[in-house]
């Protein structure tokens, strides 16, 4: 079974809050399941870019519409999604929220069961805080505290959302069991009364294993109101990249193809090569990385150019993280030896498995190409925790449909207030990131890969 053989959608009208929503994958995965969504992000640079791709966006701070806005968010918002901020949580970034993970766990315990009110949580956190602790750290409790928030509701009349679907780094695992237990004890009304839900296992899956022609693993939690039964988790199309047999499950290993045994679940598909979707993106337009090629990483070699790892075309690519610019492309069967090539923002955001004209705008666009979640493991984890088949993949190869300059300007004036610039529930222009029109990249791209971001 795979995750269009759903049985029966369990919402006649989906409709996602999408918190953190960066430039939009998870929402370019709900437009092509046909189920609206509305983002919060605080990112000045990555709400361009969901403005110029259409999406419905609120320019804000996640905590600060809990606290001050909930009540003027659509009553319709049914499904309750989040991938707070990660770098607190990741291997790659400075550890303070493992560190701080055991009062995270215990103010979960406090929430849930109401002992202590939002103010005293903002305080406790504000404690934590003044401790050296990364603020960036608490908003990993803000999908529960939406969840939490949503009983209490006038404007909803306290109806709970149906579905929640929380994503995050392996290192967070902990956490999201934490979320799981909380869940299925019940979530408090202001009588006392508990709203239970039914959690799929939190689990820890590979992008690849969905048509992602990357390797990325992502921890996920599925959960849905009693009354929908236990939600399912997406099941695996592709096989699995295998790190010490390459070739192992992908598109040059004639045991990956062989026909499934009849009456057994279809065989997964081999994995994608980042060469094969790169190739298939740019075929016709002129720039285009040419096959074949090798990538060698930057990432996690704290500087030591012997530990960069090297993935050639016929592979996946590297987890494409905020700093995809550094990424090295060569030619090693070039005559001419070229000087060492660069991924373009574009190609960054394939092998994201975003549209191939998906509007990057702004500053910093690596940073936003590498926080995005990939579109096309975003529709599988949707698709299961909804119920509804999933359409092709091939949809998300076409071209996206630009906003208007009209379309663009009214969603503006939606997302922060006025059609041509920030109003006064946006971020403090301090708080934002780079400035509109900056590279965003950490380091000058080279002579050919600048000629080919031009493209």
């Amino acid at each position: 079974m795979t995750s269009s053989d759903a049985a029966s959608r369990i919402l006649e009208n989906p409709y996602i809050l999408d918190l953190f929503a960066g430039p939009g994958g998870l929402d370019v995965a709900a437009h092509m399941l046909d189920v609206p969504s509305l983002g919060i992000e605080w990112d000045k640079d990555a709400c361009e870019t969901r403005y110029m791709a259409g999406l419905a966006t609120w320019h804000a701070d996640v905590s600060a519409v809990r606290q001050r806005r909930f009540e003027d968010l659509p009553k319709e918002l049914n499904v309750l999604a989040g991938g707070p901020p990660c770098q607190t949580y990741s291997v790659a970034g400075n550890g303070a929220g493992r560190k701080a993970l055991e009062e995270v766990k215990r103010l979960v315990h406090e929430l849930v069961v109401g002992r202590v009110d939002e103010e005293g949580i903002d305080a406790e956190l504000k404690e934590l805080e003044s401790k050296g602790g990364d603020p960036r750290t608490a908003l990993v409790l803000e999908p529960l505290r939406y969840a939490i928030k949503a009983l209490h509701s006038d404007n909803r009349s306290g109806r709970p959302f149906d579905v929640i679907v929380l994503e995050q780094v392996p290192q967070v695992k902990e956490l999201w069991e934490v979320y799981r237990s909380a869940l299925k004890e019940g979530l408090p009304r202001p009588d006392g009364s508990r709203v239970p839900y039914e959690v799929a296992a939190v689990k820890t899956l590979h992008t690849e294993a969905y048509g992602v022609p990357q390797t990325r693993r992502r921890t996920i939690l599925i959960a849905r109101l009693q009354e929908h039964g236990v939600p399912p988790l997406p099941v695996a199309t592709h096989h699995a990249y295998n790190l010490r047999n390459p070739v192992q499950g992908g598109p040059d290993d004639p045991a990956a193809t062989l026909p499934a045994e009849k009456g057994t679940d279809p065989t997964p598909r081999p994995w994608v090569a980042m060469g094969e979707v790169l190739a298939r993106a740019t075929a016709g337009r002129p720039g285009g990385l040419r096959a074949p090629f090798e990538i060698r990483s930057n990432y996690g070699s704290g500087g030591d150019p012997s530990k960069r790892g090297i993935r050639t075309d016929r592979q996946p690519s590297f987890t494409v993280t905020g700093k995809v610019s550094r990424n090295a492309v060569r030619y090693p069967q070039s005559s001419t030896q070229p000087d060492p090539d660069r991924l373009t923002i574009t190609e960054a955001g394939i092998l994201q498995t975003f549209p191939p004209n998906y509007p990057w705008e702004g500053g910093d666009r690596s940073q936003q190409v590498g926080n995005a979640v990939p579109p096309l493991f975003g529709m599988h984890v949707l698709a299961a925790a909804l119920s509804l088949p999933l359409p092709p993949e091939e949809g998300l190869r076409e071209d996206w449909r630009i906003a208007t300059e009209e379309d663009r300007a009214t969603l503006r004036k939606e997302g922060c207030g006025a059609p041509d610039g920030c109003g006064p529930d946006c971020p403090e222009p301090k708080d934002q990131s780079s400035p509109s029109g900056s590279s965003g990249s950490s380091r000058p791209r080279t002579r050919a890969s600048a000629k080919r971001s031009e493209k």
